[in-house]
C-alpha cells in the first residue's frame, strides 16, 4: 500500500506498509484514533505530498501541517526514490551507517527501507544527491508513533517520572528519533546536551565568527609617538612652550597623544576564548563519537567539516592584535545586541546550561521506549512497595547508582548496583534490584548474593525481595517483575493480552533461579512467584477475571497491566504487592504447590513449654542465653499434642515469661536416668522426650509474661504463631 507520494523537482518518493490498515486498527484500539496525527514538514522543492490513509482515502497535506500519522514503531517501510536523469549520485543520508547500508542507488532509483523498531519520536529522512557538482539536500520531517502508548502523553509522563528519581537517566545517542527540549533553571549540564545544543547552533556560530572577523567592533585608544615639528598636523597647548624653545632645532622631537583604533576589545577577547574552549571540547567529543562502530560516514565527514571550519576561524590573523579573555567587568551592551556578538554570546550562554524534557526547539534523542518502560516499571513498584510499607524518604536506602555506558550517556546500575532497600527502625523490610543477571558465577557484581543459575544465565528485569521474620530471621521471599512493551491482542472482553513468550519466561525464570546455602552447600528452589507488567489496557473489571491475572492465584505466574495514569489497572498491583507483604510467611509457602510424591511442611506450630531451675548446671542460663541445644520433658507429655505437626519451640522462663524461638531439628526419647545423669542424681528409668534445637530468633524484644492457666499440666501450650499474642498477658493501663 502507498502511503506517502512526494513530488519533487528533482525526483519521486514513494513510501509503502503492507497491511497498515491492521497496524492503524491496532493503534486506534490501544490509543485512540484522536491521538494518531503527525505534523509534518519538509525542505525546498517540493511541489506536492499526498498521504493515503488507512482506508485509501488520498489526503493533499501542506508543510507543517497536520495528518494523520504513518510512521508507528516495529513497522516496516519500504521506500522508492526515482530521480530525474540529470541526478548523477544519491545515497540515504542517515546518522547510523547501517540505515545507509540498507539503501541502494541503481537506475536512478535509490531503494531500501526503514524499521524505527522501539524508538518514537520525532524522525527525518534526509537525502543526499549530487546534480552536476552541486550536492543538494533533501529532509522530510515527521512523528514516529507507539501502537501500544499514547506518544503526545504517555511518553511524557514516562520520561517526567524518571527524570524526578535519576537526571538525564533518559537521554540517549546515536538513535534516530529526537525530541523537544528547552534551558532549565537549574541542574548539571552532561557532554550529552552541549553536544545536542551545539548541532544545532554550529552552523549559526561558525557564519558568526566569520561576520565579526569581516567587521569586528574596535575601540579608540591614546598611543604616545614622537614627531618633528613639520609632522605635527595639530599643536596641543601642551607644547606650544616646548615648540617656541626648540624653534631654531628642526631635528627635536615633540611628544604627542594621538587616538589609534585597536581590536583588543573584551568582546573580542571573549569570542577568542568562546571559539577556542568550543573547538577543543568538539574536537574531544569528535574523537570519543567516531569510534562508534555504527557511526555513518555522512556523520564523520559533516563532524571534519565542522571541526576544520573551527580551527580554520581560530587561526585566523585577526586574533593575533587580541589579549587574553580575563571576564566581564560588567555587561556588555555589544555581546547582547550587536550583529555577530549576540550570536556567539548566545551560543556559548546555551551551551552552559541545563535541559529539561520539555517542548522546545532543542533536539535531544532518548533511549528507545521500551527501556525507557522497563526503568519507569521499576520507578512505579518501587513507590509502590514504599507506599504500601508506609515508609518515609528517610527510610529508603537507595543503594542504586547510574554508570557511565561507554560514551556520554548514563544506564541505570545492575544487579547488587541497583538495590534499593525498604527499612523500618534500622530492620530491614525488603529490597528492589534492577536488571540483575543471576549465573553459575555466585556473588557477580551484577548478580544477586546467594541466588545462583547452574544452567545458563537468567536476567529478570525487576526482583522484589521481602524479608520476613515471623518464622525465622531474615528469611527472603522472592518475587520476578518482568517489564515487556509489547501487546499481544485483545481477549474477548476487549482486554489486552500479554505476550505468551514472556508469560512463559516467567515459568523459565522460576525453574532456573535457586538460592545456594552455602553452609549446607544445598540447593533451594527461590522464586515464588513471577509477574509480567505490560502497557495494556481494559476495563478493571474484566482485567479482574483475565486470565493472566486469575493464573496468579492458581500457579502465581500472570500478568498486570500498567500505563502512565491509568489508576484504576495500576491498582491491581497496588492491591496484590500489599497482599504480599502482610501475608504471614506460613501462608505464603503454603500457597507454593509442591512437587508431586513430596509435601510442604509450613512451620506455623509453636510449643511452649516450662524450663525450670533445675539443679542441672546451666540448664536455665543456657535458655535465657539463647544457647540451648536439647529440651526435654517432664514423665507426663500430653497426649493431645501432635509432635509431627511442631515446628518450633518457645522456652517459658518460669515467673518470668517467653521471647525466643528455637527450631525442633528432631524429637526423640530419652530415659530419666540418661537425662539425669548430667545432673549427678539417681532417677527412675522412665522415658522422657528430648527435643534437639536450633536458635532462630527473638519473637519479641523482651521477654512477655503470658496467661499459665492456658497451660495442659501446667507445663506446656501447643499454639500457633498467628495466635500467640492470645496467650499472652496483656498489660492494662
Amino acid at each position: 500500500m502507498e502511503l506517502l507520494t512526494i513530488k519533487h523537482q528533482d525526483f519521486e518518493m514513494i513510501v509503502e506498509c503492507t497491511k497498515f490498515d491492521n497496524i492503524w486498527n491496532k493503534a486506534k484500539n490501544n490509543v485512540g484514533e484522536e491521538n494518531l496525527y503527525s505534523t509534518y514538514s519538509w525542505s525546498e522543492g517540493v511541489m506536492s505530498v499526498i498521504l493515503s490513509n488507512h482506508i485509501g482515502e488520498q489526503i493533499t497535506i501542506e508543510n507543517s501541517q497536520q495528518a494523520p500519522a504513518v510512521f508507528f514503531d516495529n513497522t516496516d517501510y519500504p521506500i522508492w526514490i526515482e530521480f530525474k536523469d540529470y541526478v548523477k549520485k544519491a545515497q540515504f543520508g542517515s546518522i547510523l551507517q547501517n540505515e545507509n547500508d540498507k539503501f541502494t542507488f541503481r537506475r536512478q532509483i535509490l531503494a531500501g527501507f526503514l524499521n524505527y523498531g522501539n524508538e518514537v519520536g520525532r524522525s527525518e529522512i534526509q537525502i543526499i544527491y549530487q546534480v552536476g557538482t552541486e550536492v543538494r539536500n533533501f529532509a522530510f520531517s515527521f512523528e514516529v508513533l507507539s501502537t501500544k502508548l499514547n506518544y503526545h502523553e504517555h511518553w511524557k509522563t514516562i520520561i517526567e517520572d524518571i527524570e524526578q528519581e535519576y537526571r538525564m537517566l533518559s537521554l540517549d545517542y546515536m538513535r534516530r528519533t529526537f525530541h523537544g527540549f528547552s534551558p532549565d533553571i537549574s541542574g548539571e549540564t552532561p557532554e550529552i546536551i552541549w553536544w545536542s545544543v551545539f548541532a544545532n547552533e554550529q552552523k549559526k556560530f561558525n557564519q558568526a565568527c566569520k561576520n565579526i572577523i569581516d567587521r569586528p567592533r574596535h575601540r579608540l585608544h591614546e598611543k604616545a609617538s614622537y614627531k618633528r615639528a613639520d609632522r605635527l598636523t595639530f599643536i596641543p597647548s601642551c607644547v606650544e612652550n616646548e615648540l617656541a624653545e626648540h624653534r631654531s632645532d628642526s631635528s627635536h622631537l615633540y611628544r604627542v597623544e594621538e587616538c589609534a583604533r585597536t581590536n583588543d576589545t573584551q568582546e573580542n577577547r571573549f569570542l577568542k576564548f568562546a571559539l577556542s574552549q568550543i573547538t577543543k571540547k568538539y574536537e574531544t567529543l569528535k574523537k570519543r563519537i567516531e569510534v562508534i562502530k555504527n557511526a555513518s560516514d555522512v556523520m564523520k565527514e559533516d563532524m571534519q567539516v565542522t571541526l576544520a571550519t573551527l580551527r580554520h576561524l581560530q587561526q585566523n590573523p585577526f586574533f593575533r592584535t587580541v589579549g587574553n579573555y580575563k571576564g566581564l567587568s560588567q555587561e556588555s551592551l555589544v555581546l547582547q545586541k550587536a550583529t555577530g556578538y549576540s550570536q556567539v554570546y548566545r551560543t556559548w550562554s546555551l551551551l552552559q546550561r541545563s535541559y529539561s524534557l520539555n517542548d522546545g526547539i532543542y533536539r535531544l534523542q532518548t533511549k528507545d521506549i521500551a527501556t525507557l518502560y522497563e526503568i519507569w516499571c521499576f520507578i512505579e513498584v518501587s513507590h509502590i512497595v514504599k507506599e504500601k510499607l508506609h515508609l518515609s524518604n528517610e527510610d529508603i536506602d537507595h543503594r542504586n547508582r547510574m554508570e557511565m555506558n561507554g560514551l556520554f550517556t548514563w544506564d541505570l546500575g545492575k544487579g547488587e548496583h541497583s538495590r534499593i532497600l525498604f527499612k523500618k527502625d534500622n530492620v530491614e523490610l525488603a529490597e528492589l534490584i534492577y536488571n540483575p543477571k543471576s549465573s553459575e558465577r555466585e556473588n557477580n557484581s551484577v548478580g544477586i548474593t546467594d541466588l545462583v543459575v547452574p544452567t545458563v544465565p537468567q536476567k529478570p528485569d525487576i526482583v522484589l525481595q521481602l524479608t520476613k521474620n515471623d518464622l525465622q530471621e531474615g528469611m527472603k521471599f522472592t518475587y520476578l517483575f518482568d517489564a515487556k512493551y509489547r501487546i499481544d491482542g485483545k481477549d474477548r472482553n476487549g482486554v489486552d493480552v500479554p505476550p505468551e513468550d514472556a508469560i512463559n519466561q516467567m515459568h523459565r525464570y522460576r525453574d532456573a533461579i535457586y538460592y545456594k546455602d552455602h553452609k549446607s552447600d544445598v540447593l533451594k528452589k527461590e522464586v515464588i512467584g513471577g509477574y509480567i507488567l505490560f502497557p495494556g489496557d481494559g476495563e478493571p473489571t474484566d482485567v479482574a477475571v483475565s486470565k493472566f491475572r486469575k493464573t496468579i492465584d492458581e500457579v502465581n505466574i500472570g500478568a498486570f497491566p500498567l500505563r502512565p495514569k491509568d489508576t484504576y489497572n495500576r491498582l491491581l498491583l497496588e492491591q496484590f504487592i500489599e497482599q504480599l507483604i502482610n501475608m504471614k510467611s506460613h501462608e505464603t509457602i503454603s500457597n507454593v504447590i509442591p512437587q508431586k510424591g513430596t509435601f510442604v511442611e509450613v512451620g506455623n506450630r509453636v510449643l511452649i513449654g516450662l524450663v525450670t531451675n533445675s539443679s542441672r548446671k546451666g540448664y536455665l542460663q543456657s535458655f535465657k542465653d539463647g544457647n540451648a541445644t536439647l529440651y526435654y520433658t517432664g514423665s507426663h507429655f500430653p497426649t493431645t499434642i501432635a509432635l509431627q505437626d511442631l515446628h518450633y519451640f518457645m522456652p517459658y522462663i518460669k515467673g518470668q515469661g517467653i521471647r525466643d524461638v528455637y527450631e525442633i531439628v528432631r524429637v526423640r526419647t530419652i530415659t530419666a536416668k540418661e537425662a539425669k545423669q548430667v545432673e549427678g542424681e539417681d532417677a527412675k528409668d522412665d522415658l522422657r522426650l528430648a527435643f534437639e534445637l536450633c536458635f532462630v530468633r527473638k519473637q519479641y524484644n523482651e521477654i512477655r509474661s503470658i496467661n499459665t492457666s492456658k497451660m495442659s499440666n501446667n507445663t506446656f501450650i501447643d499454639t500457633t504463631f498467628d495466635e500467640l499474642d492470645e496467650v499472652l498477658v496483656v498489660n492494662k493501663v
